[in-house]
């Protein structure tokens, strides 16, 4: 086998890298790993401070370029707006990453709007985006799922029908466009100290105690789908902190 540090950085060289949701958690710690690994990477969110920050941070370790725009996922022009951005900047994208997504409650806890803005971020934002990509014609999709597709949390049924969802969107699209040349790869992660965690105090005892993940670990984990050869597809990946019990 070929040096390892030269077999993953060789798969992210080079590679123009989208990542919804790039500002803050998972999403930010792989536009910091990638980027480091010299790849382009462009990032959104809707927090203005958030954006300008992650594009500080990511900055300072990046071997390659960053670009970004402040946008919400969920609205048709900022959708546009996006694309119209990277088409500029990148000139098109090799790689996709969804991971856009907010936290839900449980369905006696929400109100009306605020559920279907959720929906409309965790399931209509990975569907209309990955439309828009497959059209351009990337060489891999990786969808962020999350465990509790299995666990089904009764504190999160919002949340919990969203991400089941994503597993099966995730699972029919690789069908539908693996003979196009695209990869699609779904990686559900279980708890992670991210900014859809709340008690942000407690992480760092979780994360000691092993009953939680740091967004970096999950980074790892697309960073390994990603590296693989082209006649190897990671279908799914199930990450969870080693005392939690699932």
């Amino acid at each position: 086998m070929k040096n390892i540090a030269k077999y993953f950085g060789e798969k992210i060289d080079g590679k123009r890298i989208v990542i919804t949701g790039g500002t803050t958690g998972i999403g930010k710690a792989t536009a910091e790993l990638l980027a480091s690994l010299g790849g382009h990477v462009f990032i959104f969110g809707r927090d203005q401070d958030d954006f300008h920050q992650a594009i500080h941070d990511i900055k300072k370790v990046a071997e390659g370029k960053v670009y970004g725009v402040t946008a919400d996922i969920t609205r048709k022009e900022d959708i546009d707006l996006i694309w119209n951005e990277i088409n500029y900047t990148l000139g098109g994208v090799d790689i996709l990453i969804n991971n856009a997504a907010l936290p839900g409650n449980g369905i006696i806890d929400e109100e009306y709007e605020n559920i279907r803005y959720i929906v409309e971020t965790n399931i209509l934002g990975y569907i209309s985006f990955t439309k828009e990509a497959v059209a351009r014609k990337p060489e891999h999709i990786i969808n962020i799922g999350s465990m509790s597709a299995d666990t089904r949390e009764e504190t999160g049924t919002i949340y919990v029908a969203t991400k089941s969802a994503i597993r099966g969107f995730t699972a029919a699209l690789r069908k539908e466009i693996n003979e196009k040349g695209i990869k699609v790869t779904l990686i559900e992660p279980g708890a992670v100290s991210s900014d859809l965690q709340p008690a942000k105090q407690e992480h760092k005892e979780k994360i000691e105690n092993m009953e939680m993940l740091e967004a970096e670990d999950i980074a790892m984990n697309i960073l390994f789908a990603l590296s693989q050869p082209k006649r190897c597809d990671i279908v799914s990946i199930q990450v969870r902190p080693h005392l939690q019990i699932i």
